[in-house]
């Protein structure tokens, strides 16, 4: 038997993903005889039906979706081999796959990547920015080597994914010029069901801390006048700038707006009787500290590159430890 080759599995996956003979071709830069003959030679081979050709369609046949799964292991260790291979080089060259949730990748990681390129500058790092869930369930999937989130890892995934701090940040409540909170400066906790709210969705790792502190704080969720949800802080953000409601968002998204007045952070008294943080002047702030985990598969193989960030991540943590950091 002459066993199937890497070059039949690429071509496989093509047409698997495109159902088209030539559409595959054209992505491959072959012709489409080439592909014909490579998903016949497989079927010839082992003895199974791929596709099914149906008029001038075709549809993958039960063989061929199991092949699909395996082939794309196959494939995607194939890479991740090649690219330890080429990390023999002292780190000359090589790519970094990260994925980060939209606050951390567009304030705080970027510092980070630039520590790494200035010690590595051939590397080619690859950043893809999306919420807190994406990221976790692309690492899962082996599309990143690391991801950074702020969110929880849901428990579905902690078996998959290992996780742990490397950094935190402050969420803050703010409003905008027009709001009356705004001259105010601070509020009580009971206030917080009085106004509008602007939030985010469900699946961002903001959104989660803030509405897991709100109900530390005894605050009902269904009692918040939410009437604006948005996919980004930088929406939220803007709709609070022109007067919109509250919102909860990264100190580190709004740190330019409040020193130029625009926006202003709203400080929250804890007043609840039994308060154990109550100083004796009567009250104490309630403050909103969230963790940022690095996540990364606990079985797929780990590049040197990844590695390397990772100690750039966990320097910086540690550069930072003599801030007094409690998470909520």
């Amino acid at each position: 038997m002459a066993g199937m080759t890497l070059e039949q599995l690429k071509i496989f996956l093509a047409v698997a993903q495109n159902l088209h003979f030539t559409r595959a071709a054209e992505e491959l830069y072959i012709t489409q005889p080439a592909v014909s003959a490579a998903i016949h030679n497989l079927e010839q081979e082992y003895g199974v039906k791929l596709f099914h050709r149906i008029g001038r369609h075709i549809e993958i046949a039960e063989a061929g979706k199991l092949l699909q799964v395996e082939a794309q292991k196959i494939l995607d260790q194939v890479s991740l081999t090649e690219r330890g291979l080429r990390e023999l080089n002292n780190l000359q060259r090589g790519e970094l796959k990260l994925g980060s949730s939209l606050t951390i990748g567009n304030y705080w990681l970027p510092s980070k990547i630039s520590e790494f390129k200035s010690q590595y500058p051939g590397i080619q790092i690859d950043c893809t920015l999306a919420n807190a869930e994406t990221i976790c369930v692309g690492t899962a999937m082996g599309q990143f080597d690391l991801g950074l989130v702020e969110g929880d890892v849901k428990p579905a995934l902690q078996n998959t994914l290992e996780y742990e701090i490397v950094g935190s940040d402050r969420l803050q409540i703010v409003v905008g010029q027009k709001h009356p909170w705004f001259e105010w400066g601070e509020i009580d906790l009971s206030q917080l069901t009085q106004t509008p709210w602007v939030m985010r969705v469900r699946e961002s790792g903001t959104q989660q801390r803030f509405e897991e502190a709100l109900q530390n704080w005894g605050i009902n969720l269904s009692e918040l006048n939410v009437i604006l949800v948005f996919a980004s802080g930088e929406m939220a953000k803007a709709a609070i700038e022109n007067g919109v409601g509250a919102t909860g968002i990264s100190e580190l998204m709004v740190k330019k707006e409040i020193q130029l007045g625009t926006l202003r952070a709203i400080q929250v008294i804890d007043n609840r009787e039994g308060n154990s943080a109550m100083p004796t002047a009567g009250y104490a702030y309630a403050e909103i500290v969230r963790p940022f985990f690095k996540i990364k598969h606990r079985q797929r193989f780990q590049t040197a590159l990844s590695k390397v960030f990772e100690q750039i991540l966990i320097s910086s943590m540690l550069d930072g430890l003599h801030q007094h950091v409690s998470v909520i």
